[in-house]
């Protein structure tokens, strides 16, 4: 909890000057009631998330230790499209200002930390709307983010886009961590007794070079 302890003053001053609209409390409110965020790897390059810590706009601390984990198809670089949208665990009320996260890196074979910092330019786009491509009467919310977990420990970060290729936020402070650096992971995986790999992984690596693609 030491993250949400120190940045959550912070959070909340940040949250309470924004222009976007406020309630009589002066939260700034989404204009929707729930967003979203899935966690997507490569094909065959498995990882799992085993803790989320979230600070929101308005200052709120979340912890999820119930997580819905990383799925997906890219190879060879990312997917214009990588991730899904709901999930029955990963969501939040008001958009994210700082998220922690432990995940195990099972091609890697190591614990990671990541923390994402976001910048105004994605707080802006997630509170905005437009028409639904797919069904122009009703509207489109940018409540759908996607974390990518990649060989190396990369981390990327985008905005699900009303049927367009996805929005990169590289405006998005990444930070990862591991070995001696682990700090609110240290400890904490869902492998202590080693990495193995398993499923499609054995054959779909055999012959490549590690890391097995850009990304």
């Amino acid at each position: 909890m030491r993250l949400i302890t120190t940045l959550l003053p912070f959070a909340f001053l940040v949250g309470c000057n924004s222009s976007s609209a406020t309630d009589q409390q002066g939260k700034i409110k989404a204009p929707f009631d729930e967003w979203y965020f899935t966690f997507s790897t490569p094909k065959a390059l498995p990882a799992q998330v085993t803790l989320v810590k979230l600070i929101d706009i308005n200052g709120y601390g979340k912890v999820f230790r119930t997580i819905d984990q990383p799925q997906g198809q890219s190879v060879g670089t990312w997917s214009q499209h990588a991730g899904k949208g709901t999930s029955p665990f990963n969501k939040a009320s008001s958009p994210p200002q700082v998220i922690q996260f432990c995940w195990d890196s099972i091609i890697d074979k190591k614990v990671y930390e990541t923390t994402l910092v976001f910048s105004s330019e994605t707080k802006n786009k997630m509170l905005s709307t437009e028409p639904n491509n797919y069904s122009p009467e009703d509207t489109y919310y940018f409540k759908y983010m996607v974390i990518g977990l990649a060989p190396e420990g990369k981390v990327r970060v985008w905005l699900k886009n009303n049927g367009r290729p996805n929005l990169e936020q590289t405006s998005t402070e990444i930070t990862t961590v591991s070995g001696m650096d682990l700090d609110m992971c240290k400890n904490i995986t869902g492998h202590p007794n080693g990495f193995t790999y398993y499923g499609d992984t054995p054959e779909f690596i055999k012959g490549k070079k590690y890391p097995y693609g850009v990304w």
